[in-house]
């Protein structure tokens, strides 16, 4: 549903996207991840067909993403989404919903039903006197009202509440389960972790790695064992009335079992720690060590 095939945008001297590619399939989750200027906000941009690659193609729907007919199958998400505040969310959804042609009675129904689903109660208040959060509610249902096949999102909780950003990915799960393809950049690691089918991690412009969670934990992570003795050991930490040393695979769990054994004690305790998305996220835009 989404293929990007040596994407490149350059402002100028800036190359903003350096090659990047990738695919997404019908009703899969895909999270583009990275640092504030990595490039997550152009790819999208081009993908939505706001802004002209300068090298590479990119389809979205069967579409070239710059063709005006792709629109109407899209949802786009910005980050930064302005709403017509004089308006309320019915009359404002009705509005965008008779610029796609959307008839009024499937409008209507559609509006209803994804106002219920976001738990949107105030329909009839003008959309200025809403929080954050309920204005980012209107804006998702915006981009449903034409019920597209895919959907681009731009860090779609971002600077919302707990429960208000739990309501907006559980809703993303359950768009895709419904067939849509769903692209969507982030900052939370612990949201994309929870809700993506595969993700692409995005440094300087470019993708530095690309797959399932799994995958991508395999390549790039790590399983460090948090060994706890009964007695000091070599760069042991006390932990009350024993003693943590961490090390990174069995061998090592079996120096400190020889140590604690020679001096005169044992291995209490062996936890396992896997490392999360936001650690390999660290480690390959080379932000750990800084």
């Amino acid at each position: 549903m989404i293929t990007v095939e040596g994407l490149e945008k350059r402002y100028g001297d800036v190359h903003a996207v350096r090659g990047v590619d990738f695919a997404v399939d019908r009703g899969e989750v895909f999270g583009l991840v990275g640092p504030n200027g990595a490039g997550k906000t152009s790819t999208l941009k081009m993908l939505a067909g706001l802004v002209e690659p300068t090298a590479g193609s990119a389809t979205v729907n069967g579409y070239d993403s710059q063709d005006p007919e792709m629109r109407r199958t899209l949802g786009f998400l910005p980050e930064e989404s302005p709403l017509y505040e004089e308006m309320t969310p019915r009359s404002y959804l009705r509005f965008f919903a008779d610029l796609y042609d959307v008839s009024r009675d499937d409008a209507n129904d559609r509006i209803e039903r994804t106002l219920d689903r976001l738990d949107l109660d105030a329909r009839d208040r003008p959309v200025g006197d809403f929080s954050k959060g309920m204005k980012r509610k209107v804006a998702i249902a915006r981009s449903l009202v034409n019920d597209p096949d895919v959907l681009i999102y731009d860090e779609p909780a971002s600077g919302l509440d707990p429960l208000t950003t739990n309501t907006v990915v559980e809703f993303t799960r359950e768009l895709a389960e419904q067939g849509k393809t769903v692209l969507f950049s982030a900052h939370d690691l612990y949201h994309v972790e929870s809700v993506c089918d595969r993700v692409a991690i995005v440094s300087d412009g470019e993708i530095a790695a690309q797959g399932t969670l799994e995958a991508i934990r395999e390549d790039y992570g790590r399983i460090e064992y948090r060994v706890f003795t009964s007695v000091p050991v070599l760069d042991a930490t006390p932990r009350g009335d024993r003693y943590e040393v961490t090390v990174d695979g069995m061998d090592g769990v079996e120096r400190v079992r020889d140590a604690a054994a020679d001096a005169g004690g044992e291995i209490v305790d062996v936890r396992t720690r896997e490392s999360t998305l936001e650690d390999v996220f660290l480690d390959v835009t080379g932000r750990g060590e800084a």
